[in-house]
């Protein structure tokens, strides 16, 4: 069964303690907070105050995903704000190992997130450090996007590496993710599914939670 943890950048903010309430009566085990620059990506979302009020309103795990350059600079505030598990990009980060040491130092877990043209073996090299890997499955920046089919093929290769090496990491995929696909994204070796539209844009979004577990359930990875 998967890890479920909802995006909150599809969430209402106006009625953002509304929302934490609803996640925190869900099955949502995470929640997922992006955080974005403007120059990494060509957006931005929202910062430290947010965490740090979001830390106040759960008691669930904060899985902040920072879209950002220069982490090495903000990782330490997003300690003090309650983040649990901290990942930074491939893409933005040359001293990538450098980074990991850093968050795990300050006794988080840490993350990798990998762009979906960024080919899964340029991690090999980092797995053994790290916590977990945040496989993008849509181009990062915005919401609401279909998932990029592509990725299957990146979760597979990732998931016997790690099988292989006897690692302790998990695959988190993060966007386009519904109950549609949910099922095969796991079977094809997904532990954690990142859900931000399908969930918030729902009827009920905690039926929709529900309803992420229950097709993820029973499924096996191949």
């Amino acid at each position: 069964m998967a890890i479920i943890a909802p995006s909150l950048l599809s969430a209402n903010f106006l009625q953002l303690g509304d929302e934490c309430r609803m996640l925190n009566e869900s099955e949502a085990d995470w929640y997922h907070l992006d955080i974005m620059d403007g120059r990494f990506v060509p957006n931005i979302s929202y910062g430290i105050p947010v965490v740090a009020a979001i830390r106040k309103a759960t008691k669930k795990p904060l899985d902040v995903h920072l879209m950002i350059v220069e982490p090495e600079k903000y990782v330490e505030a997003f300690k003090k704000a309650g983040a649990d598990i901290i990942s930074v990009h491939i893409e933005a980060c040359p001293h990538l190992h450098r980074n990991i040491q850093q968050i795990k130092s300050l006794g988080m877990k840490a993350g990798v997130a990998i762009n979906p043209h960024t080919p899964v073996e340029m991690l090999y090299d980092i797995l053994g450090e790290i916590d977990l890997v945040n496989m993008m499955s849509v181009n990062p920046g915005f919401g609401g996007q279909q998932f990029i089919t592509h990725t299957l093929k990146k979760i597979a290769t990732l998931r016997e590496k790690i099988d292989h090496d006897n690692l302790n990491v998990l695959i988190e995929v993060d966007g386009g993710v519904t109950p549609g696909n949910a099922e095969e994204i796991v079977q094809t070796g997904a532990d954690v599914l990142v859900a931000g539209n399908t969930i918030f844009s729902a009827k009920d979004p905690k039926q929709e939670i529900t309803k992420l577990k229950n097709v993820t359930r029973f499924a096996l990875k191949s």
